[in-house]
């Protein structure tokens, strides 16, 4: 979400607009930046490391002194007092859909169980009772925006305003000539993201340890860090699996994508999935679950995609690493989704809604 907002609000700034993003912070800080305003709220650690802010006022105090035409929101629990304080106020809201609830909640509850003989499993619990949050969010926001269909299946469709606007990938960053896999027999896969049950990492170490004990011969990068990794690491085992921790610079992470065979995205319950992208961005296929909003990126010149259970999810790499013409075709895939046009989507929509609030 962070790289998201990063890439849609520089290219608000660069369009001319005026921006103030605030974000849940260690303590209360204003910054001016080239890209506008950021403020700051102090804010505590809920699950999984993530900070969340549960003064919403402080937030409508923040605006009230911008006075923004319209407001752009990715938190569906604590700041629903500020889309409100926007319709009372003729300002535009737009809340963007980022995840869907009750895939995180049923995935951030989950435990890896080990079972003899067959790997590690992920069983992800079924999160329920967050229909009633979504009627609610449907009649205080001017304006949904998903990026998946699987992203707009959580909300009513005849009833919210919903708007589907994909993400997009970094082209120039992720892209194929910074290196390739070496051909020396070994099966290369990497893993790139948080390593936070709500990403499913447990579930793509699980499929490499599958196909080691396939007797295949792979290494696995990971690249990431997160609360749980002691929990992967034991997962891992005796397979050679290396964790490498949090890679400083995206132009780095770049390059280890490329040299990889397969990248493995399998969490079930992703909206979009930008680490698929960038992935394919870099002419690495792409095995994901047959659930998610991942699996829309990807089609079948360059990815696979499978129950989210280690069987058949190493079944789908062994497949897709045979697959020919598959690292250029990637890139072509990738290049469907560029920055630019979700930006130039993003701002016709914030100058739809404050239009029509102007001329209310």
């Amino acid at each position: 979400m962070r790289t998201a907002i990063e890439h849609v609000g520089q290219g608000y700034v660069e369009a001319g607009a005026e921006r103030i993003v605030i974000t849940p912070g260690e303590r209360d800080v204003v910054l001016e930046t080239e890209f506008g305003t950021v403020v700051r709220i102090k804010a505590p650690k809920v699950g999984g490391g993530y900070r969340l802010i549960t003064d919403p006022w402080k937030v409508i105090d923040t605006l009230e002194k911008f006075g923004p035409t319209t407001v752009e929101i990715s938190d569906k629990s604590t700041l629903l007092p500020v889309a409100r304080w926007a319709r009372r106020n003729d300002i535009g809201s737009v809340l963007f859909s980022h995840e869907r609830l009750d895939a995180m909640l049923s995935l951030r509850t989950a435990r890896p169980k080990m079972l003899g003989g067959e790997g590690a499993q992920y069983r992800p619990s079924v999160a329920t009772g967050v229909g009633a949050l979504y009627r609610l969010l449907s009649r205080t926001y001017d304006a949904v925006v998903v990026t998946s269909r699987y992203a707009a299946a959580e909300f009513d469709e005849v009833t919210t305003p919903l708007v589907r606007i994909p993400l997009g990938v970094d082209l120039d960053t992720f892209h194929p000539e910074l290196g390739e896999p070496t051909d020396d027999g070994v099966l290369k896969l990497v893993h790139a993201g948080r390593l936070s049950r709500e990403k499913s990492p447990h579930l793509a170490v699980a499929t490499a340890v599958e196909l080691h004990r396939r007797g295949v011969p792979l290494r696995m990068d990971v690249y990431g860090s997160g609360p749980h990794l002691d929990e992967l690491e034991a997962i891992a085992g005796d397979a050679p699996i290396t964790f490498h921790g949090y890679v400083d610079g995206r132009r780095n992470l770049a390059r280890h994508l490329t040299e990889a065979d397969v990248a493995l995205s399998v969490c079930p319950g992703e909206t979009f999935g930008l680490a698929v992208l960038e992935a394919l961005a870099a002419g690495t296929p792409v095995v994901t679950a047959d659930t998610g909003g991942a699996r829309e990126l990807v089609d079948d010149s360059c990815g696979r995609w499978a129950p989210a259970n280690p069987a058949a999810l190493a079944d789908a790499v062994l497949e897709l690493a045979q697959l020919p013409g598959r690292r250029s075709a990637a890139r072509h895939r990738a290049e469907r989704y560029d920055w630019p046009t979700c930006i130039r989507h993003m701002l016709a929509l914030h100058h739809r809604l404050a239009t029509a609030r102007l001329a209310a």
